[in-house]
């Protein structure tokens, strides 16, 4: 497949390395030439230096036999006009646009996106992405990472290892025998910085993070195994007003049980924009950072902060002052994926990686085939890919230990008809299973040809 990237910053790159990774023909273009250096010098792509609306630049990129653009740079009207020319001009049959201003997603102007007005075949709203993964964070505040999949049916957990987990230092195959009506699967193990896909006979040490698939109705007791309370959110402060922040607010506000909400916003403007928007939200301007502020929004009291400006900086200091003022659980939203080791030291609970969140958002949509869902995990070292099995695969027909998986590979959940189940070593995979798999980033070609999962839009 021929694949124009508009737009070279963290997610088009990341975009670029997947897509490539899997012998597709990609093409970067992005105004700032040292960005296409940076991703034609690491990357196994071709690359333009020019501005993406314009039709040369695009024909330079080799748009008139293209199968799909993706326009992704830090304009949003630079990405609509881009899909308007590859649409108009080349006749490129799929487009994909990142769009950020808030008045280009209201509902009542979804009509702006039809064929024969401004033809985007798939919108991405990072903001909205962002705000959904919070709201996800607050609905298990004991993880550190959460995604929804199999249509809610199975739940990805992180979760750190404590010295009080109940499960510590316990060989994984023993867990499948002392739990054994218990629905839920080890997938993951971050230990020292290094993320692998566990073996029967690893253990779970104390400061491990793991990432766990649960059956949803399991989630609790699963939590519960390893060592970690599920607690109610009643009282929640928002430190950040902007657009994730009030999307985060909404929610909140819309919600069937009653959450006391907060909002702090440093922007006089942007807080007073808040306050006009939320009916029932308390909206406090001022500095988050302010300890007389966060005693006056009741961080003490608070059951969860969640630190959602635009700087990294400010939303991991606010954290740590929000623990120190005794708040249970904090969540700051993280950009730089460098800054994500000194969440632990720092006693911050859960992060955010927005960038993360959009890239596997634009990666859904991508992997349009047999693959129904995929998340990117950490600094893109990994994925969980979820996928129907074709009859053409050659794990269809076969059980689960006779299947040669690649090593950095695990099977996370099984759903055969409306049944989701823990896969064993004796489940048959069967054409139209859909099972979730847990595929380091080294592997993940080697995955999809065993899936046999053609990247198919016609």
């Amino acid at each position: 497949m021929k694949v124009i990237i508009c737009g070279a910053g963290q997610v088009g790159w990341q975009i670029a390395r997947h897509l490539s990774g899997e012998r597709n023909d990609v093409t970067v273009v992005d105004s700032n030439a040292e960005l296409v250096r940076r991703a034609t010098d690491t990357l196994d792509v071709q690359g333009i230096a020019g501005f993406a609306s314009y039709p040369d630049v695009l024909d330079r990129a080799g748009a008139r036999d293209a199968d799909m653009i993706i326009a992704a740079t830090h304009s949003d009207e630079v990405n609509m006009v881009t899909c308007q020319v590859a649409h108009s001009v080349f006749g490129i049959n799929r487009k994909i646009a990142r769009l950020r201003s808030q008045s280009y997603l209201d509902a009542i102007y979804s009509d702006l996106y039809r064929r024969d007005h401004m033809p985007i075949d798939v919108v991405i709203s990072p903001e909205k992405e962002v705000a959904a993964a919070a709201l996800q964070r607050l609905a298990a505040p004991a993880a550190f990472d959460t995604e929804v999949f199999m249509d809610g049916q199975a739940h990805l957990l992180g979760i750190t290892i404590d010295a009080e987990c109940p499960v510590i230092n316990t060989p994984l195959r023993q867990l499948t025998d002392l739990f054994s009506t218990l629905r839920a699967v080890v997938v993951g193990i971050r230990r020292d910085g290094s993320l692998f896909a566990p073996e029967p006979k690893d253990q779970l040490f104390a400061g491990d993070d793991c990432y766990v698939f649960s059956h949803k109705d399991d989630i609790p007791r699963t939590m519960e195994i390893f060592g970690k309370k599920t607690s109610k959110q009643e009282r929640v402060v928002l430190v950040g007003g902007g657009n994730v922040g009030l999307t985060v607010a909404q929610h909140l506000e819309a919600a069937p049980n009653r959450i006391r909400t907060k909002v702090i916003e440093k922007s006089r403007v942007c807080a007073e924009h808040a306050a006009e928007a939320l009916e029932r939200t308390i909206v406090l301007n001022g500095d988050g950072l302010d300890a007389a502020l966060l005693a006056e929004a009741g961080i003490s009291r608070a059951d969860a902060m969640l630190a959602v400006t635009d700087d990294d900086k400010t939303n991991m200091l606010a954290c740590v002052r929000a623990k120190a003022e005794g708040c249970d659980y904090v969540i700051a939203l993280i950009n730089d994926p460098t800054l994500v080791p000194l969440m632990t030291p720092l006693g911050i609970d859960a992060y955010i990686n927005p960038r993360a969140t959009t890239v596997s958002s634009i990666l859904r949509h991508i992997r349009h085939g047999r693959v129904r869902a995929v998340y990117s995990i950490g600094d893109a070292e990994a994925e969980v890919i979820e996928a129907e099995v074709l009859s053409t695969s050659p794990i269809a027909g076969k059980i689960v230990s006779e299947i040669d998986f690649p090593e950095g590979v695990l099977v996370g959940m099984v759903r055969k008809g409306d049944k989701v189940i823990r896969p064993m070593g004796s489940t048959r995979i069967d054409e139209g299973d859909v099972i979730a798999l847990f595929v380091l980033a080294e592997d993940v070609p080697k995955m999809e040809q065993l899936l046999q999962v053609s990247i198919d839009f016609f």
